[in-house]
């Protein structure tokens, strides 16, 4: 009942509410619908390979030697393609710390991050021409 008295009818599939008194409809906005909070957590991945252009230490080889995704939540999961056939996974809290443990202790191997997105990140100089007379 309303506060005048007349009956209201719900529908919850269409989100209308209608008077019986003069038949009016008033529609109600799914924003005003309470919902409970949500549990999951943020969603989507964005993918990317990693080129080396040397090889430092001998083991992983040159080319492009993981693929890896960094999740909404920041983690960053990897897959090193190497040892074949099924290489390893390891998981980090950030891309920030991946960079931190496999990249930037090897500048010598002028490694490059490429997103999907087309966006890349290089790491390294090229290394000085040995022999170069000035």
């Amino acid at each position: 009942m309303t506060p005048s008295g007349s009956m209201m009818s719900w529908n919850p599939t269409e989100n209308t509410r209608m008077s019986d008194e003069n038949n009016q409809v008033e529609e109600v906005t799914d924003d005003l619908i309470p919902k409970p909070p949500s549990k999951l957590a943020p969603r989507g991945i964005t993918s990317f390979t990693v080129f080396r252009q040397q090889d430092e230490t001998g083991v992983s080889g040159e080319g492009v030697v993981i693929e890896g995704v960094v999740m909404a939540t920041g983690q960053c999961v990897v897959h090193w393609l190497y040892p074949p056939p099924r290489g390893g996974i390891a998981i980090f809290d950030s891309m920030s710390d991946f960079v931190k443990v496999h990249i930037e202790p090897h500048p010598a191997n002028q490694t490059i991050i490429t997103y999907q997105d087309g966006h890349k990140d290089v790491y390294g100089g090229k290394p000085e021409e040995e022999g170069k007379e000035e």
